[in-house]
């Protein structure tokens, strides 16, 4: 099992952060790059407890889905949310939000394991875990532009 560890501070209030995290819209924007798009469950809007969405997307040279859970949630300090379908043995992404006198600490922590034994394992500590990464600092370069600016107004409202 792998797992991703990112940091990020955002200049505004945790509630927005948190809401924005947890938006569709938003994450679609997020991963325009890939074609992604909600094709089932919540499509639109915020996410809730117990929602769920299926992603399309094109990844790795393949169109895939990609069905997740929000499993647990207390806002606006965190929410998790799991894989209950898709091309991953294990998925589990926790959105953490600690508000501090100037913003947002948005802390995300990614354990994802593939399938395939060995050779799993070596796609996963060779490529994918950089490719995760790489995906999950740019939705979260497009969640701190819309905090920190008036763009998040349009988005949540």
């Amino acid at each position: 099992m792998s797992t991703i560890h990112l940091t990020t501070f955002i200049a505004a209030p945790a509630e927005r952060v948190f809401d924005l995290s947890r938006s569709v819209n938003l994450h679609r924007i997020s991963t325009m790059h890939t074609g992604e798009k909600a094709i089932d469950g919540t499509m639109n809007g915020l996410m809730n407890e117990n929602d769920w969405v299926t992603w399309q997307a094109k990844h790795l040279y393949r169109q895939r889905k990609f069905t997740s859970k929000i499993t647990g949630m207390q806002r606006p300090e965190y929410f998790i949310d799991e894989m209950i379908k898709g091309d991953f043995k294990n998925f589990r992404h926790e959105h953490h939000f600690k508000a501090t006198d100037n913003g947002t600490i948005m802390i995300d922590l990614l354990q994802f394991e593939c399938p395939y034994g060995i050779i799993g394992t070596l796609l996963e500590k060779f490529y994918l875990k950089n490719y995760l990464e790489n995906l999950l600092q740019q939705r979260n370069k497009v969640v701190k532009e819309y905090a920190e600016s008036s763009k998040w107004i349009a988005m949540l409202s």
